[in-house]
């Protein structure tokens, strides 16, 4: 009787002591992973799936790794904790083969694999969003080759993108695929589109006219907002201290799908405060003061299988100012720029799939509204215009409106000459309508554009290896005379299935319209300087040609790749700015046709994905960009035919460790190589224009986090620094009389963030 007890206590001591993990094993399409292993990091304890997925592993330790892997997908890792003797956790894996294999829609305006395109289309996710710790839209386009953004103001610090060497007009900027990013938005938009307000970021270097229109001529890059996948939320406070001034985010996203997941609704909250940064202490701020407050929604409903009904919906509210610190109205500080914008951003689409779902057809709208109020202004020091100043202080108002209408119907050819081809057909109508005025400086922007938008695309898959894409759109658009035609002919060829080839001929315009810096009013000499449009100024056209190789090598542990790709753009009518000398107000500067330019360079990525732990990418251009001829920039000054503000060298590098579920160290790196910058006089900096060289910058970023399980939530802390090695700018102007636009490198120096996350 006593041995009996003795076995049956011994029995229990080892069921109390051992716990059950159970589970299935599928992939992303729900397929059951038979024979899949699973196994315990750092014991001998492994098993395997059984026919129908099926596993069941003990273990006597109250927390474990689990370690998944199955030949084709990539090995997933989970951390157990016990808090019952028996836990059920299932596995969903994701193919090698997924991770070159995303669906974009920019580069051809339809639903494409990656690898399938011939079209190169990048995407920055919202993983990576995190990773490099963005904060907002402009934050995050730095991490991806041949795309640059770069500060424009030291006052108000306007922003722009550049693709492939080309100035921000040229790069067109998507929200949802729409281009209702209008001249004015773009001059501080980049800034207003929080980060947790993005999905994904797809890039398309090159002309790309063919597809969006006017101004897609160096690059296109479209904003894909937040989508409705499953119940999520999040809420994050993040705190930043750039070299001793304040920088506060609250964010927080939730998401609501239904049951039947026929239905669901995203939103998001954004909002930001930072104080004013002077890095030189002349009492001057070289970061302007911010508060912003955003929100949106984003909803889908499908009606019925074959059909979608997709809104999206965004306000964004920004109070900025710079310059001098002090308290009081901006007008009576000696210099400053005051802005406060009202942005709405929103859009409709409707598509319903047809002909056993061979065809297509999309109905789509977008629309941007912006209500701005601002100030720029110099205190002056003659007594008589100190009163006139006061009287009539020189602040403006401005209104843009954006609306874009479209219809588009995809068909799927299944016997093209026994092959298959999607065609695409479509029409579209924008207009946008920028009013911007400021009286005491008899500056008026009172512009109205509207085009028509026919497009025509045939994207033939010859055979598994060989693609085709052509294509070509017609604009009537009224700033320009005529009819404009921009074709595009794409070729893809695959030597091996892990390597393609890529050629493109590609064309874009520009109309003779006012773009982003053009309504930008700067400071220079203890003036102000004002674009104005030729009045003989006509559209600028572009070829663009590029040629690549793609390879992507997947293993059962590691995935490794690299792109290289060659491009050359040609410029005809190529716009530039010449100085027409001066007024009672400050500089003159008009923008006129050039003769033309050509850019071109190399481009080089690396990538690699080991076991999902160690996650690397580097980027790098090597490229000139030449006018034909000089062009002059200053009235003291030699023309010069390089293209200012554009180095010749830049690129970027990310890595990030994930050794397990709970714990992540990433850090990025953002090169930019030396460019020529115009310095413009000023009594108090500099006795004649010059151009200046300015100097290399290495901006090296860290961040480290943690997570907690907390049964259904989780609990994240974070921590790093942006900019840790202080690559940022040593000279600047001082006093109110600097030269605004004297600004180059990094946009923020040193800065220590913490945060805090909180979410499902």
């Amino acid at each position: 009787m006593k041995l009996r007890l003795f076995v049956a206590f011994l029995l229990l001591s080892f069921s109390a002591l051992t716990q059950v993990v159970k589970g299935t094993i599928t992939s992303e399409n729900g397929d059951i992973l038979p024979y899949a292993t699973i196994r315990i990091a750092n014991s001998n304890t492994a098993v395997t799936t059984d026919e129908n997925g099926e596993y069941s592993i003990t273990a006597s330790e109250k927390s474990m790794v689990l370690i998944v892997s199955y030949t084709g997908f990539i090995t997933q890792r989970k951390n157990i904790r016990f808090r019952t003797q028996s836990v059920i956790q299932n596995f969903v894996l994701k193919e090698e083969s997924e991770l070159l294999n995303q669906i974009t829609i920019t580069g051809t305006r339809t639903n494409k694999r990656q690898t399938n395109s011939p079209i190169i289309v990048d995407v920055i996710n919202k993983v990576k969003l995190e990773n490099v710790q963005a904060c907002n839209l402009s934050e995050s386009l730095n991490f991806q080759t041949g795309l640059r953004v770069e500060t424009d103001c030291q006052t108000c610090n306007y922003t722009q993108l550049r693709m492939n060497g080309l100035a921000g007009g040229y790069s067109q900027i998507l929200i949802n695929g729409r281009p209702i990013f209008s001249p004015l938005t773009s001059l501080y938009g980049l800034e207003q589109v929080p980060a947790n307000m993005i999905e994904r970021i797809e890039v398309v270097r090159g002309g790309g006219s063919a597809l969006y229109g006017s101004s897609a001529v160096g690059g296109t890059v479209n904003v894909i907002t937040r989508i409705p996948k499953k119940n999520d939320y999040a809420i994050s406070y993040t705190f930043q201290n750039i070299s001793g001034t304040s920088d506060q985010i609250f964010a927080g996203n939730a998401t609501v799908v239904n049951d039947k997941k026929n239905a669901g609704i995203s939103f998001f909250l954004n909002h930001r405060n930072r104080d004013f940064f002077d890095a030189n202490g002349d009492n001057f701020s070289e970061l302007p003061k911010l508060r912003n407050m955003s929100f949106g929604t984003n909803l889908f409903f499908l009606p019925t299988e074959n059909q979608k009904l997709e809104i999206n919906f965004s306000k964004m509210n920004e109070y900025r100012i710079g310059g001098e610190m002090v308290d009081g109205p901006a007008y009576l500080a000696q210099q400053s720029e005051e802005r406060t914008h009202d942005v709405y951003v929103g859009n409709l689409d409707y598509q319903i799939n047809f002909n056993e779902e061979k065809s297509s057809l999309i109905t789509y709208m977008g629309f941007q509204h912006t209500d701005r109020e601002h100030y720029t202004g110099i205190f002056p020091d003659d007594p008589i215009d100190i009163d006139n100043h006061v009287l009539n202080p020189p602040y403006g108002f401005s209104k843009t409106t954006t609306f874009q209408g479209g219809i588009q119907l995809n068909h799927t050819l299944d016997s093209f000459f026994n092959t298959k081809n999607v065609i695409t057909v479509g029409t579209e109508y924008i207009q946008d309508d920028v009013f911007d005025v400021i009286d005491a400086y008899n500056f008026k922007v009172d512009q109205f554009t509207k085009n028509w938008g026919l497009f025509f695309q045939s994207d033939w898959t010859i055979s598994e290896s060989m693609n085709v894409l052509s294509g070509f759109r017609v604009d009537d658009h009224n700033f320009v005379d005529n009819l404009i035609v921009s074709p595009r002919v794409s070729f893809l060829y695959k030597p091996s299935k892990d390597a393609q080839v890529r050629a493109t001929w590609s064309t874009g315009f520009r109309a003779p319209q006012a773009f982003d810096s053009d309504l930008h009013i700067a400071f220079a000499g203890g003036g102000v300087s004002r674009i104005s449009l030729d009045p003989d100024l006509i559209h600028e056209r572009s070829n663009s040609y590029t040629v690549s190789f793609n390879y992507d090598k997947p293993k059962e542990k590691y995935i490794y790749g690299f792109t290289l790709e060659g491009f050359h753009t040609r410029l005809n009518n190529a716009f530039t700015l010449e100085n027409i000398g001066t007024d009672g107000f400050g500089e003159r500067f008009e923008k006129r046709n050039g003769d033309g330019a050509t850019v071109q360079g190399i481009t080089v990525e690396g990538r690699l994905n080991y076991d999902a732990i160690i996650q690397w990418d580097v980027g790098f251009t090597i490229q000139s960009s030449l006018f034909d001829n000089s062009v002059i920039n200053s009235d003291i000054l030699a023309g010069k035919r390089e293209f200012l503000r554009t180095p010749n060298q830049y690129g970027y590098s990310t890595l990030t460790y994930t050794p397990n579920e709970n714990f992540k160290a990433s850090a990025n790196l953002v090169y930019t190589g030396p460019m020529d910058v115009l310095h413009l006089a000023s009594p108090r900096n500099l006795t004649q224009d010059e151009y200046f060289k300015s100097p290399s910058f290495w901006d090296l970023g860290l961040r480290m986090s943690y997570t907690f399980d907390l049964n259904a939530s989780n609990l994240e802390f974070y921590t790093g620094a942006k900019n840790l090695v202080k690559a940022y700018q040593t000279n600047f102007d001082v006093g109110k009389d600097r030269d605004s636009n004297f600004i180059f490198g990094p946009a923020i120096p040193r800065t220590f963030f913490i945060g805090i996350k909180f979410g499902s």
